[in-house]
């Protein structure tokens, strides 16, 4: 079923994950897209891209909204008329959507050996706990470290902030399922509760992992 899970993040926070199995044609038959949203549609030339962009619809929808309550700011962050945050991601044949009435972003990634050429553009003070010599560990705990700043940066959305530079996040496990994490950016110090989980398909070999932060007040 593509509504792949929903996970009851807390008493005001649902998380949805999407498998995008159907075709476009099948996805496009399913939503109804306002004039704005047809058009940056028809302009992606990606086909992936499209089935990606058409299953947040889907997953939307499922949470009672529509495509005319979903709105972009300047910055390109998605928000809605009312008093609930929503965040965004897509990943290959998975697309996920959090709706919180806390301040909160998601990220999804597919986990790959590519991560270990960018490591030095994102981690800093993160490389003191990590364990290069076993591959697999490295490779899942580098993908968690971008995945949370990656969902603390879509909350932020300020232009300047460096993943390396100005966000850290705490040491962690992977037998556990959440950490802490840190912006210091300019004048600006902000605190993160950090929650991860690996994502898994029946239908493709692939393993994801999910992450989620949410703002401290």
């Amino acid at each position: 079923m593509p509504l792949y899970k929903t996970i009851e993040c807390n008493e005001t926070t649902k998380l949805l994950i999407w498998e995008i199995t159907e075709s476009f044609d099948e996805l496009l038959s399913k939503v109804v897209l306002k004039e704005k949203t047809q058009k940056r549609l028809n302009g992606m030339k990606s086909q992936l891209h499209q089935r990606a962009f058409l299953s947040v619809r889907m997953l939307i929808q499922e949470m009672g909204f529509t495509d005319h309550d979903l709105h972009y700011d300047e910055f390109g962050k998605p928000y809605f008329d009312c008093h609930n945050y929503i965040s965004i991601t897509h990943s290959y044949h998975f697309a996920a959507i959090i709706i919180s009435h806390e301040t909160v972003g998601i990220d999804m990634e597919l986990q790959r050996e590519k991560i270990l050429r960018i490591a030095d553009k994102f981690v800093d003070t993160e490389f003191n706990y990590l364990n290069q010599d076993d591959l697999e560990e490295y490779i899942k705990k580098l993908t968690v470290i971008w995945g949370a700043k990656e969902a603390i940066f879509k909350i932020r959305n300020e232009k300047g902030i460096s993943f390396k530079d100005h966000i850290q996040v705490e040491d962690f496990s992977l037998t556990e399922s959440r950490t802490d994490a840190s912006l210091h950016f300019d004048n600006l110090v902000k605190d993160f509760d950090v929650h991860y989980k690996e994502i898994k398909s029946d239908n493709f070999d692939d393993t994801f992992t999910l992450v989620y932060a949410f703002e401290n007040s």
